[in-house]
């Protein structure tokens, strides 16, 4: 009996090493953070609101509100799915699962400018008193950063999957 030789070399795996890991681990815990702080405002923004995960009119006015909603729910049903999606496919190491996380990393980078450009053309906008701005203008570009590096760290181990021994 003969074995016919497949036409398609089996695909290389990046090694799962400290830096797989820690992409998998902190990618893990913003799922936890989003489901809590935009998840279940899109369900109900007023628990949000006393969560302190979400704004009241009172600070960001019913505009605020609604843009604030529209993320939430936005969050719910694409993000939080495609995030979970990408970070599952890269534990297995496939190809559709960094592309997934590639897109969701995308987007990690992409909202936090929209919102941060948001917050700052409402100052001074009537009813608008969002005070601190402090956590937005720590945790946003943080998680921004963490996504430039996550792309990054994913075209890594994208490479180390199509170099030769």
């Amino acid at each position: 009996m003969t074995v016919k030789a497949s036409k398609h070399p089996a695909a290389r795996q990046a090694p799962k090493d400290a830096g797989f890991w820690l992409l998998q681990i902190s990618g893990w815990l913003l799922v936890l953070y989003f489901v809590y702080a935009q998840a279940i405002p899109a369900f109900d923004y007023d628990l949000g609101i006393a969560m302190g995960t979400q704004e009241p009119t009172t600070q960001i006015t019913g505009v605020g509100v609604a843009f604030w909603k529209g993320f939430a729910i936005g969050d719910t049903l694409t993000y939080i799915p495609l995030l979970i999606a990408g970070l599952i496919g890269h534990l297995m190491q496939k190809s559709w699962g960094r592309l997934a996380f590639a897109a969701a990393l995308g987007i990690t980078i992409y909202w936090p400018a929209v919102v941060l450009s948001a917050v700052v053309a409402a100052q001074g906008a009537e009813g608008w008193n969002l005070t601190p701005e402090t956590a937005y203008w720590i945790v946003l570009p943080m998680l921004a950063l963490w996504g430039a590096w996550g792309l990054w760290r994913l075209s890594y181990e994208n490479a180390r999957c199509q170099s030769p021994d």
